[in-house]
């Protein structure tokens, strides 16, 4: 999925569109089209284009028929994945092609948006957001982004020594709010 747009978005625009705001389906339509495009160019082979769109059509059509179903608790992109794996799926079996199957059905479609992993990045989020501003930046950049502390001090324009102490006391406060810091020294 693209980075400038979340499952919080898409999901968003998708309680939106279900709520009778045609405006939020037409964007929301829009934004998956593309989406799908450059998911199924990357899965597709010699006939990238022309299956892809046609697999677009048929995704956005099942999206717009199967709306109804969609549980307003779970997260869009988990749902809405979902749908364009099994057209992938599909369009290899009509298409005879055993080998696309098998690696449909092995590849982790969209890995990033399984549920699991969504609620956990809500979690972190939630739990990042109650930190103060630089905290939590540092933490983001360290821990989530993979940055070095010697990265994160130049961009932040502190010592290494001040990122490692201010990022193990945003790690301390976490484990303090989920019961697990141990505060004794």
């Amino acid at each position: 999925m693209t980075k400038s747009v979340s499952e919080q978005v898409l999901k968003g625009l998708m309680l939106l569109s279900l709520d009778g705001d045609e405006a939020a389906y037409r964007r929301l339509l829009v934004i998956l089209r593309d989406l799908l495009l450059a998911f199924y160019r990357r899965r597709l082979g010699v006939n990238a284009d022309r299956d892809a769109e046609d697999l677009v059509q048929e995704v956005l059509l099942a999206v717009h028929s199967r709306r109804i179903t969609y549980d307003r608790e779970r997260p869009f992109t988990a749902w809405f994945f979902q749908i364009a794996k099994y057209k992938l799926i599909d369009h290899f079996r009509v298409n005879g092609s055993k080998r696309g199957v098998e690696i449909a059905l092995g590849d982790e479609i969209a890995a990033e948006f399984r549920e699991e992993a969504l609620f956990a990045h809500l979690d972190i989020d939630r739990l990042l957001d109650q930190l103060p501003a630089k905290q939590r930046e540092l933490l983001r950049q360290v821990k989530i982004a993979g940055k070095t502390t010697a990265e994160a001090a130049a961009e932040s324009g502190q010592s290494e020594a001040m990122v490692r102490v201010s990022i193990h006391r945003g790690m301390r406060a976490i484990g303090r709010k989920l019961g697990f810091a141990n505060d004794e020294k």
